[in-house]
């Protein structure tokens, strides 16, 4: 009894050697193996480059707006209020075919007196209303700081809403993160005004 025991055993032990190195050696499923343990990853690299790609394309779009609007209104001597309103139009143009839903924009006249203070001579946003005060001192890049010149400041800002394929992966909760541009133009000739800014 004891030998056939032990026969079994060595038996046993036999065949589990023979299905193990038969195991080894078959590489019929490494494949997929492979495909499933890749996949996911590659899945990953993926999405993240698109969310990045179209992410890079606001921004881009986000600058060539605010210059565009910057533009136009310093090849004009005077604006109003209405003028201004329709540059929310020129920026969604801009944008199409994506939404410019929740657009942020503010526009504002600096002069910079012979001490090169830089103050608001006049300002709007997207509500109508001004965003700064009249005569209050801003921040100005060094290099735009000449006496006696005027600059035309563009504040545009709009929001973008991530896809977020992998929504667990993300356990920060954002959903949306908000894109933005300063544009700052010297005026050649003379100021632009704002009738009734």
């Amino acid at each position: 009894m004891m030998a056939g025991l032990v026969d079994a055993v060595a038996n046993g032990r036999h065949r589990f050697a023979a299905l193990a190195g038969r195991f080894i050696k078959d590489r019929r499923g490494v494949g997929a193996v492979e495909f499933a343990i890749i996949f996911p990853i590659l899945l990953a690299l993926y999405v993240t480059s698109f969310e990045l790609t179209i992410g890079y394309n606001t921004y881009k779009r986000a600058s060539s707006a605010s210059a565009t609007i910057n533009d136009l209104i310093s090849k004009t001597g005077s604006v109003d209020k209405a003028y201004l309103k329709n540059m929310q139009h020129v920026a969604a143009a801009v944008f199409a075919p994506y939404s410019t839903t929740g657009l942020k924009l503010k526009i504002s006249g600096i002069t910079i007196d012979k001490q090169k203070q830089a103050k608001i001579a006049w300002s709007w946003d997207e509500r109508d209303q001004k965003p700064y005060p009249v005569g209050s001192v801003v921040a100005v890049p060094p290099r735009l700081l000449i006496a006696e010149t005027f600059l035309i400041h563009v504040e545009l800002s709009v929001p973008h809403e991530l896809l977020m394929f992998m929504t667990d992966v993300s356990s920060s909760g954002v959903r949306s993160i908000t894109i933005g541009r300063d544009y700052f133009f010297k005026q050649r000739d003379a100021e632009v005004t704002c009738t009734n800014c």
